[in-house]
């Protein structure tokens, strides 16, 4: 008999912890909307004097 008291306040404090699920978050509170700019801003520029530097190739680190 103790067995099931000991079960039934283990349930109890199970359910008074875990007994119902957080509240729904809404689609439209999870996003933002922001106003993009054209072109990609300033960062998105294109430098073809400095694109070797991103570039990586094993046979030009080794000279072949």
């Amino acid at each position: 008999m103790d067995k099931e008291l000991a079960m039934d306040a283990a349930a109890a404090a199970r359910h008074a912890r875990f007994g119902k699920l957080p509240e729904r978050i809404r689609f439209e509170d999870m996003t933002e909307e922001v106003e993009g700019e054209p072109g990609g801003g300033v960062n998105a520029t294109y430098n073809p004097e400095g694109s070797w530097k991103h570039y990586s190739c094993l046979a030009l680190d080794l000279g072949l």
